[in-house]
């Protein structure tokens, strides 16, 4: 018998200053002004970052290149309230396409008031990786503080 011990999601939350629909779309739609261009898995200088805003869609890194790398495949999509996405990222920093084997991160956005929305991000299951996960998980958790500053700059126009 197999035993798969569990690696602990990480887990953030965050406060965008903006309505419920607005903080989902510029998360979807704005994600080439917020996501950092140095953080990318390809082999080249990072073009354009692209999420097609729909369940299926998938979230595509464009290079200077001509290159292109996936990074995740929308697998609920629930406007403007909650996403679900594959990270299809391996514990090498390599595209993985087996979404089998790969973490996932679940993000929601709350409204607060019509003018201010929670951001609940949660990325887990990294025990389907292969290897890697205990270190994915690490990084991640501090990576994740970073990217939701620069989406909460966006999202709220500074």
């Amino acid at each position: 018998m197999t035993k798969t011990i569990a690696i602990a999601p990480v887990k953030k939350t965050v406060v965008v200053e903006a309505s419920q629909a607005h903080a989902f779309d510029v998360f979807i739609n704005g994600v080439d002004r917020w996501w950092p261009k140095e953080f990318h898995i390809g082999n080249a200088p990072v073009k354009q970052e692209i999420i097609e805003p729909r369940q299926g869609g998938r979230w595509r890194t464009l290079h200077v290149d001509g290159s292109e790398t996936v990074n995740a495949t929308m697998l609920v999509w629930e406007p403007p309230k909650r996403i679900v996405f594959s990270w299809e990222i391996s514990g090498q920093w390599k595209p993985e396409p087996n979404v089998a084997i790969c973490s996932e991160v679940e993000v929601r956005f709350i409204a607060e008031t019509a003018a201010r929305t929670r951001v609940d991000l949660e990325h887990r299951n990294f025990e389907k990786m292969p290897e890697g996960g205990q270190a994915m998980r690490e990084s991640v958790d501090g990576g994740w503080v970073t990217i939701l500053d620069l989406y909460i700059k966006a999202a709220e126009g500074r």
